[in-house]
This record gives structure tokens, sequence and C-alpha cells, in this order.
């Protein structure tokens, strides 16, 4: 009985839900869901689905971070400073943009492949960093289990345990399952900003009177130092919890640049076009499947 109302006692003002948003298929850009500056420092959450030959052909970034989490299937990533690895279901890659990649990610299994690719923003004083990778295999991304909850930490922490991912701008990304009947209380940061995407089953985010969410559905958090959720289904239930803290930067975005100026995008439209500042490899380099995508 004192572990039940010390688990009660865990958040003073839990979160509740603010936005409640229906994933359109394709969708990526947060933006357009509600204003920006809600979700900051999150650009896109891209629920992908993808089969052969299809995929994500050699393209540019600058500016940002793209997490890309696998849920079924594999994808192979190249670029042009010759890394190349595969992610299969479990796996993540976590790549820092910085002042410029080039890079392609194709299905590398027969069937579908989906995951999510999540983009997070970096400060204006990191934009320019060298660009770097962080890879983690299924079998050593941090998990702990606990009343009927079992989560994934791919960044941050939760149920005592965290990830060895790290983060440029302060993140959390948690991959959560309740089991039926389970109740979680996980703490955010007061001044960060978050936002819930269910995967699997239905449940009950912020307050007990709330209607149930179902799959595929996007939960914008107002403020508070956490989140509830029970699970008052027959079936287990699976969404990813984001949060980070808010840049508060100006914010400029052309396709795949983020910067914080229509000025800096000008500057690297001209970079890319004429293979400088980041970019010089780009000139003789392409993936093995030879294709591209026209920015």
């Amino acid at each position: 009985m004192h572990d039940q109302k010390e688990s009660c006692n865990l958040l003073k003002e839990p979160r509740l839900v603010v936005r409640k948003f229906l994933a359109r298929p394709n969708m990526r850009d947060l933006g357009p869901l509600f204003e920006l500056k809600y979700f900051d420092p999150f650009l896109v959450l891209d629920e992908f689905s993808v089969t052969a030959p299809a995929g994500f052909p050699d393209h540019p970034h600058r500016g940002f971070e793209t997490v890309t989490y696998m849920l079924q299937g594999s994808l192979t990533h190249e670029d042009f400073e010759g890394h190349k690895g595969t992610i299969g279901a479990g796996d993540l890659q976590w790549m820092t943009a910085g002042r410029g990649i080039v890079h392609s990610e194709m299905p590398a299994a027969q069937g579908t492949q989906k995951g999510l690719q999540l983009w997070i923003n970096l400060s204006s004083k990191h934009k320019m960093i060298e660009p770097r990778y962080q890879e983690i295999m299924s079998k050593d991304v941090a998990e702990a289990i606990k009343d009927g909850i079992k989560v994934r930490v791919i960044a941050g922490e939760a149920l005592g345990t965290k990830s060895p991912i790290y983060t440029r701008t302060p993140t959390m990304y948690l991959d959560f399952t309740l089991k039926p009947g389970a109740h979680l209380q996980q703490p955010i940061p007061i001044s960060w900003n978050a936002f819930i995407y269910v995967l699997e089953g239905e449940g009950i985010f912020g307050n007990t009177k709330s209607s149930p969410t179902a799959a595929h559905h996007l939960l914008l958090l107002g403020t508070g130092d956490g989140l509830e959720v029970w699970n008052k289904s027959s079936k287990p239930l699976r969404f990813i919890l984001v949060g980070g803290e808010p840049l508060g930067e100006p914010l400029m975005q052309f396709g795949p640049f983020v910067m914080n100026t229509q000025e800096e995008i000008d500057q690297t439209i001209d970079d890319f076009e004429n293979y400088v500042n980041g970019f010089e490899k780009a000139r003789h380099w392409k993936s093995e499947s030879g294709l591209s995508l026209d920015y």
C-alpha cells in the first residue's frame, strides 16, 4: 500500500492533452498541425512505410538531426563520408547532419519496411558542427520492465534506466508498452515541450476522464511535470513519448535544410550547388542505388 501511495504522488501536475491529430499517410511536418513553437525543438515525425524499389535515395541535410527507429524490416544507409550500415527492427540511428551530409536510406529486405523518423532541430551554435552518427542495435537499447510497463529508452531516462545516446539538444524519446490494466507516471522536465504518438492499441492519456486514443494519433501535451497513462483496454498499448528543451530561436526551413534565417538558407543552397562548406564530397559521390532526389 505504501508503494502505491508513493507512485500516486510521483507527479504534482500531470500534463493534459491539448491537441489531438490523426496522422494522415505520409504526414511529416509537425508545423502544419499546430504552431511549431509548441513542438520546438521537433520539426518532423514521419511514420514511414516503404517497399523496394521505393525508398529515400540520395538527398542532403543541414542544420538538424534525424532519428530513424525501425519497427519492421530493414533499411541500408550510406553517405558521402563512406559510412554505410543496415538497421533492422528495433535498431536506431541518430544522425547529426550538422554542416552537411548527403545520404540515402533504401530498403534492405523484401516486403514493407516500417519505422519512425524524427527530425530534431539544432541550436544556431550547433548547426554547422561536423556530422556524426550514433547507431544502436536493438539488443543494446536500454530497457526496463516494471508493473506491467515495458520501456525502451532511446534517449533520456525512464523507470530508473538511462539511454547511452548523447543528445545535442536535450531530448527524451521513450517507447512504452503497457499491458492491460497498467498505469504509468513518467516525469518530464517542466520547461520542455512533449508529444505522444500511439503505435498500437488504445490508451487514456493525461486524465482518467479522457476518451481513449487509438493508434496513429499524435497528442500534443500541455504544461506540467509529467505524463499519466492508463491502459483500460484488453490489449497491449504501445506509444512513443517524445520531449525536448525548446530552442526558442527563429526557424527557416527549405526542404532538407533547417536554418535560422532566409540568408542562411540561401547560403546553404549555394553551398550545396557549388559543393563547398561541408558539401565538397557531394560532387563525385553517388550511393550504390545511384539515384537522387532533386530539391
